[in-house]
């Protein structure tokens, strides 16, 4: 597959890298630099997705679990009806009842409270949950956490056995908050390759190297749209029926069934609707 095109027009928004695979097939690839690791930022979120299915397989979580009951040390004095409300699936929808989002990247170094589970749990939920998509940090982070307190490790520990190992990715860097557990929501450090590898391990439902490590049945509830944005569980849904997990200045890994096909990007990229413009225009509408 020819990919000058595109790089012609990635390169100049900040381009460092892609791969395109077909199948088990790589098709193309392109590094301005040898691989590193790198922040996904949130991307990160669809790893927590992926956890999240793990502890369920293995009877350790539900989707239908009262946040109130799985926090309830955390709780605010006053529990308004939507918090009572909230469940774990709404962790993972963006449709948890909060007005804003919270724990983002410029507010996180800024809180005085260290216990970032308290602090998420006091802030208002102003709508049902379910009811209205708001983009939020505290979901993806508190479904992190939950998994961390049932497994009794953090996520890189629960997810090396489970994923990491399988993939060939080593023991990765992931950003923690300040009482040291893993924070869900981002700040996992991949090489291009390794995101790619994760790509292809949820196009592959799951399964890698014969081996079905995770039930297809959720990686194919987690990317399908949940609410009435184009959002499934930690996935974004995207063009030509594609999910993608999606990371600040175009940490890609578009996923796209229908074509059997991923591309994964890093970047350092300021206007990411035009980077997502050149992938669909001279990567996505050509394979």
């Amino acid at each position: 597959m020819n990919i000058d095109r595109f790089v012609e027009a990635a390169k100049p928004l900040g381009l460092l890298g892609i791969k395109v695979n077909r199948g088990e097939e790589l098709i193309a690839q392109w590094r301005l630099e040898g691989e590193c690791r790198r922040n996904i930022y949130s991307a990160t979120k669809s790893f927590t997705s992926c956890a999240v299915g793990f502890a369920l397989q293995e009877g350790l979580l539900t989707l239908e679990e009262r946040i109130v009951d799985v926090f309830p040390k955390e709780l605010p004095e006053k529990i308004d009806g939507n918090l009572e409300k909230a469940q774990v699936r709404d962790l993972l929808t963006m449709c948890l009842g909060q007005a804003e989002g919270s724990l983002m990247g410029e507010q996180r170094p800024l809180y005085e409270e260290e216990d970032w589970v308290k602090l998420s749990l006091r802030i208002p939920f102003v709508y049902e949950p379910g009811t209205h998509f708001v983009y939020n940090n505290v979901g993806p982070y508190l479904a992190g956490i939950l998994v961390q307190r049932r497994a009794g490790c953090d996520l890189v520990s629960y997810l090396t056995p489970r994923l990491f190992s399988h993939l060939g990715i080593r023991r990765p860097t992931w950003e923690s908050d300040p009482l040291g557990n893993s924070f869900g929501a981002g700040g996992l450090f991949l090489t291009l390759t390794e995101l790619h590898r994760f790509g292809l391990f949820c196009l592959f439902e799951g399964k890698w190297e014969g081996k079905q490590l995770l039930s297809a049945e959720w990686i194919r509830e987690s990317s399908r749209q949940q609410q009435d944005a184009p959002y499934g569980y930690l996935f974004w849904r995207g063009d030509y029926n594609s999910y993608r997990a999606d990371g600040k200045y175009c940490q890609l890994s578009i996923v796209m069934p229908d074509k059997h096909a991923v591309v994964t990007t890093v970047a350092e990229c300021r206007n990411g609707d035009a980077m997502m413009d050149a992938i669909y225009r001279h990567i996505c509408a050509v394979l």
